[in-house]
């Protein structure tokens, strides 16, 4: 049960640092942008997370399909709050849900594989 709850912890704050940071980067720098930017990960992130780790334990689904099923879901749903919500208008909302999900996703994973080989 540790190592569940490590996972998720590692896994939602390097998603949030990862967006965050990329968001700044962007040019967002309304805090209740980056407010929303941060609900939104902490919202979808554990769902991500959870959905992963049981279809990886308990289904023969190839897991670049799940993966693949999971992050597009996360991107619309993200990008549909970010459409209602922010009020920064400098991308549209789906490119900036796009660009910050490939940061986090792509980074994310290089990074949290090294954390869990020093940790686990």
């Amino acid at each position: 049960m540790k190592d569940v709850i490590l996972v998720f912890s590692v896994c939602l704050f390097l998603t949030i640092i990862l967006e965050e940071a990329t968001a700044i980067l962007i040019g967002i720098r309304k805090g209740f942008d980056l407010t929303v930017i941060l609900l939104v990960n902490v919202l979808t992130n554990p769902i991500v997370v959870l959905t992963g780790m049981v279809m990886g334990s308990y289904t023969t689904v190839p897991r670049a399909v799940y993966i693949t099923v999971l992050e597009l879901a996360a991107f619309i749903t993200e990008a549909l709050f970010y459409r209602k919500l922010l009020y920064t208008r400098k991308l549209s909302p789906f490119l900036l849900s796009l660009i910050l999900n490939c940061v986090s996703f792509f980074i994310g994973t290089t990074l949290g594989g090294l954390i869990f080989k020093l940790i686990l």
